[in-house]
């Protein structure tokens, strides 16, 4: 019988140390997407209200901002609206390069997802250049440039999500919020907290609001908040992977060595 239970415990070890592991990926996960989240809502009240009134992130909202336009002849909302769907197209094709298509969970997200966010980074510092030059108040081609890149970016942001390996998102968040809801009123299921989800929802509005804060007060900074949010996200990754970024986005490409 001692034996047996020496067994047990070896054989349980690993298991709980796997089962520990797991659990700290799943809070990395939650608190880098989180950080992401909140530079999204950041981003979006700069586009809506700077931009051409039209959103960076959520494409769904953008497609019936286009069918609105078409019914009231507005060029200006249609061309605003193409050039955001555009630049979300050419970011997400640019991150789906960098991560895998369907990583699964345990997969290491914390080497592949710098690679894809440094791309994203690249586009938010393009970004801030031009928003400081137009003073935070672009007008016409430049206007349009802008919603470009900052469309991009989110577009990127949204391919690198899949890094995560886990169903994460980070700027169309119309399902996390049909998740939380179904979950709690489901018959038959246990009432659960969806903190994940829900700190996400709570993530998105809350950059929003400091967005609107600093576009009311301080339009110049409002890209401090997407990049320092980014930033910390690219840094955090990179420790957890131990690899830097730039190494990782090498490697992600064919053909690129030292």
């Amino acid at each position: 019988m001692p034996a047996t239970d020496s067994t047990d415990d070896r054989e349980g070890r690993p298991g709980d140390a796997d089962g520990q592991e797991g659990q700290r990926d799943a809070t990395a996960i939650t608190v880098l997407a989180v950080a992401l989240t909140l530079g999204t809502g950041a981003t979006d009240v700069a586009s809506f209200t700077r931009l051409g009134d039209v959103f960076t992130s959520v494409m769904t909202g953008n497609l019936v901002l286009l069918g609105l336009a078409i019914g009231q002849l507005s060029g200006a909302l249609a061309t605003h609206a193409v050039i955001a769907f555009a630049g979300y197209m050419a970011g997400v094709a640019a991150g789906a390069r960098l991560v895998p298509a369907g990583q699964a969970p345990g997969a290491p997200w914390h080497r592949s997802l710098p690679a894809a966010l440094l791309v994203e980074l690249l586009l938010l510092a393009g970004f801030t250049v031009g928003w400081e030059l137009t003073g935070g108040t672009p007008h016409g081609a430049a206007q349009l440039v802008l919603l470009a890149v900052a469309a991009a970016a989110m577009g990127t942001q949204s391919a690198a999500a899949r890094g995560f390996g886990a169903r994460v998102s980070t700027t169309y968040l119309t399902g996390t919020l049909t998740s939380v809801v179904a979950a709690w009123v489901t018959p038959g299921r246990p009432v659960k907290m969806e903190w994940r989800e829900v700190l996400l929802l709570v993530a998105l509005a809350v950059g929003a609001a400091a967005g609107g804060v600093v576009i009311a007060n301080a339009p110049a900074g409002l890209p401090a908040i997407p990049l320092t949010a980014l930033v910390l996200v690219i840094g955090a990754a990179s420790v957890l992977g131990d690899r830097p970024p730039r190494t990782a986005f090498r490697s992600r490409w064919p053909g690129r060595t030292r």
